[in-house]
């Protein structure tokens, strides 16, 4: 006899007062393909897959599923597929089919409408519409095969002279400064909002290639302690995890103010992530939520921001770089200068389409401006200005291939910081969902079932062979432009023209149209 105990449940359970929101996602069986292994029901922790014992058959509820692939990837038969809904509202150019769902969605649990990762709004994305220079027969390209190409990158306070002795020994004295073999860090991110597997593979990829992470505002791990010289850690308004050893242990501190996704608010780490782990490397109790005030307490001002940056510098007896990272906004530029007056060392500026482990959707999605505009503003001010060798320069927001990166140094940047792309090199798909802790790659989750998924040598390999494609990559680029050192790149915005863009638009980023 047919047991229906199960299919009741489904059915009263799609019977919950959610009639008006529908599934982002359907997902697809070909029963003729499926041998019922559970392979999609073990590895999936949102729950979207059940097997009917009696029956021997398998049912997927849509409504659960997050898009992460992670069946799909993992069937052994290939029986299992996901795909967007495809339900249409009448047309409406103001009433969009998202801005509905929304609406639905707050009208059933009357909370703040909550997401991961970056603005994935259909706004322009500059950096597709700038395009790079190349040399042909007056200026010939350079070969990065058979001639040498400088990536070397240095991040600090720079003299604006040198001055040298009769002998020819250098008298000026260098500030503090950090060695990049690429021009590429890996951007903050917390032990906490990412897993521990995650963690260490950042920085061990950062160690091998020669480069820096960032731990974000979630303290430093002891076992990432090896990694030490290739770490820039965070001050963030929660100060967790932050005292004198943790200043002094990393090759840089960053004074974090404010990221991209979430301009202007705090941070919260809910406290059912805190284990005894995180509880000790935030230096918070077990169990309770993680929360991080919009602002500092004890900056108000540019004169508080620069006693807070030279407490820094004395705590750790001037011996590394202190730098301010703020979220690319309006009057960017005024902002960077008076960090750079305050005594950063660099200024690191996320554009608005930065990712994050959580943020209200609607601030993700209509706060801060794009990361090229903030590029040019703050390095053509801070060069107005006479103070632009006084601060480098790095630059966050949806990095997603070398050829961004050699734009933005072309705009002015000395470096950037990548966060999505070092995910998504470890497996991530851009769910979203990062905030639920049920990260099914093992990457945003606590869950010991599901962090083991990922095996650090393995993302930490990927990782760098992420950054050592983009170097080469860099390299080739370069070449081509005829430019053998990434110094002569650095804010020569005539290598640059524009396309698709108003006067306006290329007037702030200081480049021409294509074309002239």
């Amino acid at each position: 006899m047919l047991n229906t105990d199960n299919i009741r449940s489904r059915q009263e359970r799609s019977a919950l007062p959610k009639w008006l929101v529908q599934s982002d996602f359907v997902v697809d069986r070909d029963e003729s393909r499926c041998i019922q292994c559970e392979v999609c029901a073990r590895q999936c922790a949102n729950e979207v897959h059940e097997l009917d014992a009696d029956i021997m058959e398998m049912f997927s509820e849509s409504e659960l599923c997050v898009g992460c692939h992670r069946c799909v990837s993992l069937c052994p038969t290939n029986a299992v597929s996901v795909r967007e809904v495809e339900l249409d509202f009448r047309p409406n150019s103001n009433w969009t089919a998202p801005m509905i769902r929304n609406v639905y969605k707050q009208a059933e649990h009357g909370g703040v409408l909550l997401t991961g990762m970056g603005n994935p709004e259909e706004l322009p994305v500059y950096w597709d519409r700038m395009l790079l220079n190349a040399s042909q027969v007056t200026n010939p390209s350079i070969d990065p095969l058979r001639e040498p190409m400088e990536l070397l990158t240095h991040l600090g306070e720079k003299p604006q002279a040198l001055e040298f002795d009769e002998n020819g020994a250098l008298k000026t004295q260098i500030a503090p400064q950090l060695e990049l073999h690429v021009p590429v860090m890996f951007s903050a991110m917390s032990y906490g909002s990412i897993s521990y597997h995650a963690s260490i593979a950042l920085a061990q990829a950062a160690h091998e290639v020669g480069t820096y992470a960032n731990t974000g505002e979630g303290g430093l791990h002891e076992d990432i302690a090896e990694y030490a010289d290739n770490m820039i850690v965070q001050v963030a308004s929660g100060r967790f995890g932050v005292d004198a050893d943790y200043l002094n242990a990393a090759a840089a501190v960053e004074i974090k103010i404010g990221q991209g996704a979430k301009p202007g608010i705090g941070g919260h780490l809910p406290g059912e992530k805190v284990d005894a782990e995180i509880s000790a490397t935030r230096m918070i109790p077990q169990g309770t939520d993680a929360l991080s005030p919009a602002p500092h307490h004890d900056i108000y001002s540019i004169e508080d921001l620069r006693q807070l940056i030279f407490a820094i510098k004395e705590a750790t007896r001037y011996r590394k770089p202190v730098g301010v990272k703020i979220a690319a906004v309006h009057h960017v530029a005024a902002i960077a200068s008076g960090a750079v007056r305050a005594g950063a060392d660099f200024v690191a500026i996320d554009g608005y389409r930065g990712g994050t482990g959580a943020a209200p959707t609607m601030i993700r999605d209509n706060v801060g401006i794009p990361i090229e505009f903030a590029t040019a503003a703050v390095d053509a001010r801070l060069r107005e200005e006479g103070i632009r060798h006084e601060a480098s320069l790095i630059v966050a927001g949806s990095f997603r291939c070398a050829a961004d990166v050699v734009k933005a140094i072309a705009l002015g940047a000395d470096a950037c910081y990548i966060g999505t792309a070092a995910l998504v090199a470890m497996g991530c798909h851009l769910c979203q969902k990062c905030y639920t802790g049920k990260c099914n790659w093992g990457i945003a989750t606590q869950d010991p079932a599901l962090t083991r998924r990922l095996n650090p040598n393995i993302a930490t390999r990927r990782l760098v062979n992420v950054l050592e494609s983009w170097s080469h990559e860099i390299q080739e680029i370069m070449g081509g432009m005829g430019i053998n050192a990434i110094e002569s790149l650095r804010g020569n915005r005539d290598h640059i023209r524009g396309v698709n863009m108003s006067d306006r638009e290329l007037a702030i980023l200081g480049i021409s149209a294509a074309g002239e």
